[in-house]
């Protein structure tokens, strides 16, 4: 039996989402509360990964069990987050098809990235902090052009063990208000390492008038990642959706 579950959590305190030797990861977390309330060990298969101080405001991941749940999901949804730190909240579980995958099963994901033009001691690691003055008009021109199905190798982290660095991507635009904060939304149908924090960085340049229209074309077409911006500050960064088929429900 395959089991979904939505969850959130501030990525502050964790080095990343996915288990790894050197850190508490938000994985390593779950699966010892999800082992600890049902009583066997429990194996979580997240839908991608984040970098450390990265939040995400809907995550998702699936476990597989031999028997359907004996506990009813409303009060197992409640004794986990009774015992999860605050940082991390289930938001809900529900079943899936044997088929359905947290990773694989995804039809699309969508991330934002949010930026202060002010000192605030309450975005703090929620939002990283730009000078003033960023040319959002010359941005959203340039994001115009990230649409679509292309070659992202310029904006992938080095050394990265992908089959292809082509991502569809359906949606990139800069929202600005008048106190001040930004953000950008880009939806795609998968993304690379690093991908959203380093277009960002260089979405920055060309805030800047430092990166001219053209030469922003010539980065993409380039595939090399080290003609691009410096990546972006994690702590800016939230996964805030991920698009499943109907399909999937059991």
């Amino acid at each position: 039996m395959r089991y979904f579950v939505n969850f959130i959590y501030n990525g502050t305190p964790f080095h990343g989402s996915q288990t790894q030797p050197n850190g508490i990861t938000v994985q390593q977390v779950m699966e010892e509360t999800f082992t600890t309330i049902l009583r066997q060990p429990i194996a979580l298969t997240f839908a991608g990964r984040t970098d450390a101080g990265v939040h995400a405001l809907s995550m998702v991941a699936h476990w597989d069990m031999n028997e359907p749940l004996s506990i009813e999901i409303t009060n197992l949804v409640a004794r986990l987050n009774a015992l999860l730190p605050d940082s991390i909240a289930i938001r809900s579980i529900y079943p899936v098809t044997d088929d359905a995958h947290a990773r694989f099963s995804a039809l699309a994901r969508t991330y934002q990235y949010r930026i202060v033009e002010h000192k605030s001691p309450f975005d703090i690691n929620q939002s990283t902090y730009v000078a003033p003055g960023l040319d959002y008009a010359l941005m959203n021109e340039a994001a115009t052009h990230l649409m679509g199905r292309h070659d992202f190798a310029s904006f992938c982290k080095l050394h990265t063990d992908v089959k292809t660095t082509y991502c569809t991507i359906t949606h990139a635009e800069w929202t600005a208000t008048d106190d001040g904060h930004a953000v950008f939304t880009i939806t795609a149908d998968r993304f690379l390492r690093n991908m959203v924090r380093a277009i960002v960085g260089t979405l920055f340049e060309v805030g800047r008038h430092k990166i001219t229209i053209q030469q922003w074309d010539d980065i993409i077409a380039s595939l090399n990642r080290c003609q691009a911006g410096q990546s972006a500050p994690p702590q800016g960064l939230f996964l805030t959706n991920i698009t499943y088929p109907d399909t999937i429900h059991s």
